[in-house]
């Protein structure tokens, strides 16, 4: 079993060897405009276009809480688009977190870095805008990632 390496830093700037995942998550509105996406759309394009055409297209595909989309933004970089937030905004059901579709995503992520060989790097997912809790959280990374035996970065962006 891996442990997770805690860095400060940018996560849009992976700081290792090899084949890397980014990891954020996404909302299921298809909204992109806030948080941790806009450092994504700051390096590279293709992640929330993707995003954008998986939504609109989603009545003939897998989008919706729990899916991931792995795009490929450069020879050894991947991000992964994971659906695990309800909508945007805290309502009567509490923030839009969803822990459970977040545990989905990471089984798919974990899956693909076993495939690519690759490492997973993220800010603290799910504790910005979808007002998750870290201590929630990180107990779902180590039981999906790290105990699959892939390393795995969390940055604290300074």
């Amino acid at each position: 079993m891996t442990r997770i390496n805690y860095l400060k830093g940018d996560a849009t700037q992976p700081q290792a060897k090899g084949v890397k995942i980014i990891a954020h998550i996404c909302n299921d509105l298809g909204g992109w405009g806030k948080g941790f996406v806009l450092a994504i759309s700051k390096r590279w394009k293709e992640p929330e276009t993707s995003y954008r055409d998986w939504h609109r297209n989603r009545a003939r595909n897998d989008f919706g809480l729990g899916a991931v989309q792995f795009v490929q933004v450069e020879t050894y970089v991947w991000v992964a688009n994971m659906i695990g937030q309800r909508g945007m905004k805290t309502g009567s059901k509490g923030p839009p977190v969803r822990y459970d579709a977040i545990e989905s995503c990471l089984e798919r992520v974990a899956d693909k870095a076993n495939e690519l060989s690759a490492s997973v790097h993220m800010p603290r997912i799910g504790c910005g805008l979808a007002g998750g809790k870290w201590e929630k959280i990180e107990p779902v990374i180590i039981k999906t990632l790290c105990e699959s035996g892939v390393a795995v970065y969390v940055y604290d962006f300074e």
